[in-house]
This record gives C-alpha cells, structure tokens and sequence, in this order.
C-alpha cells in the first residue's frame, strides 16, 4: 500500500478510535471535531441524517458508566469498520451489561460523514431482563 493512502487509513482509524472514546468520557462537545454535522446514519432499519441523533444515542437512560473494547478494526483508505463491545452499568440493578456491535464509517477530510452499523440490543434488553429469553415467535 503506498504510504500516502495507508497514513491517511492510518489518520482515518485515529478519529475512529477518538469517536469510541466520547462513548466512555460523554464529552459530546468534542464530536464537532470528529463528525460532519450533517452525517448521514444507517443503521436498525433507519437512515438518518445529523450529529444529534448521534449525541442522543450516547445519552441513553438506565444506563452509565460505558467502557468500549475495539474487538477488531480494518482501515482502507476513507472507509473505517470496528467490531466493538461496549459494557454499561445497569443504572437500577448495578449489574454489567454488554452489547456488540460492528460499524462502518467512511470519512472525509478527517470527520466521519457516513456509517453503517448494527448492534445487539436484543442481547442487551434480554440482560437487562426487559425482553425473555427465548426469542418469541414472530
């Protein structure tokens, strides 16, 4: 990979990674710096548009406290995808609970201006006892 396109993957994960961490500090103010306002979001049957949509998702009540492990990250050029887990804590029981997901990101000049994403939050309802255990019938 010539080293032009493989610094700017190399820049593009960095933002990435510095994204994931607001996760853990809530610092939303810093996401100006990472993401286009206007950031067009993908993700559990929604397409979206805005940087709030992100914000609100960071704030999510009943939970606290949210630690991000990066399981595996491949950057190529503008596009950026993470496999993640992310624990909270449980805000009514203290308990942990865990969710993982993948997402992809494309960048430009160094903000994030498009993703795509999936995660597990049936797995998280269900540890959190807001949803059975076995999957009901559809």
């Amino acid at each position: 990979m010539p080293d032009a396109i493989k610094s700017i993957a190399e820049r593009n994960a960095e933002v990435v990674r510095r994204y994931l961490r607001i996760f853990e500090t809530c610092q939303i103010a810093d996401l100006e710096n990472l993401m286009a306002e206007n950031v067009l979001i993908h993700g559990a049957g929604r397409h979206v548009r805005g940087r709030h949509h992100t914000e609100g998702a960071m704030m999510t009540p009943g939970l606290s406290d949210c630690r991000v492990r990066i399981d595996d990250l491949f950057a190529a050029g503008d596009r950026v995808t993470v496999a993640f887990t992310l624990t909270y804590a449980h805000d009514r029981t203290g308990r942990d609970l865990t969710m993982t997901g993948i997402k992809s990101y494309r960048l430009q000049h160094g903000k994030i201006v498009e993703f795509w994403g999936e995660t597990d939050l049936y797995g998280l309802l269900r540890q959190a006892g807001l949803v059975p255990e076995p999957i009901p019938a559809f």
